[in-house]
């Protein structure tokens, strides 16, 4: 298995673009959880500190190193679901949505530029290097921000898509301890088979972005 960090020695420029557009994205995400979580009546995660953009209080340090070392990270802020159903009874699946859908709006930046440009920049900038880097950083925002997305919405215990389904049926979490931990076990290995080829159409779709959206 090839660690993340070997990407510093290979090509450096992207292993910054990559860090700095991951760690970005998940601290925007996180954010908009806690910003929507408080519209909605619950200020736990903002009490605490969560509208920020800081790594380190969005991801925290374990997270960050995880993600430098292997390539993956995490990040988490606190909700209060019963004080957002207080609220209204669709809140707590708004606040889980709310991260995914950061992710989705980045992406769409990141396939709108990324378009428009592949074939433009070299006629707007002449310096080839600096043109890459340009395009690099939308392509991988798009890239990794559809992955977010998608991988987020997923219906997995500790994912957004499980914290939306589980809001409309509760049920879920009435079920028997064993009956529950099989299912987790099973979505759990469901999930790893699945990154990749999630991955993959994280770059099929910006792929599809230069026939779009670049000059003929």
């Amino acid at each position: 298995m090839n660690l993340f960090i070997s990407t510093i020695l290979e090509d450096p420029l992207v292993f910054c673009i990559i860090t700095l557009v991951v760690v970005f994205s998940i601290c925007l995400h996180e954010f908009f959880h806690a910003w929507t979580a408080l519209q909605l009546g619950d200020a736990t995660a903002a009490d605490r500190g969560h509208l920020t953009l800081n790594p380190l209080r969005q991801m925290g340090a374990m997270s960050i190193i995880m993600f430098l070392l292997l390539g993956f990270a995490w990040g988490a802020v606190p909700v209060n679901p019963g004080v957002l159903r207080a609220r209204s009874r669709h809140a707590p699946a708004i606040v889980a949505a709310a991260g995914p859908a950061t992710n989705f709006g980045l992406f769409l930046i990141g396939f709108f530029f990324y378009g428009f440009l592949a074939t433009r920049l070299p006629a707007l900038i002449e310096n080839k290097a600096v043109g890459m880097a340009i395009l690099e950083i939308f392509l991988y925002l798009g890239v990794y921000n559809a992955f977010l997305c998608i991988f987020n919405l997923l219906p997995i215990p500790g994912l957004d898509g499980w914290n939306v389904l589980t809001n409309y049926q509760p049920r879920l979490y009435r079920a028997s301890s064993e009956f529950m931990k099989g299912v987790t076990v099973f979505l759990i290995f469901l999930l790893l088979f699945s990154t990749k080829y999630i991955f993959l159409v994280a770059i099929k779709l910006m792929d599809l972005a230069p026939g779009l959206l670049s000059a003929g």
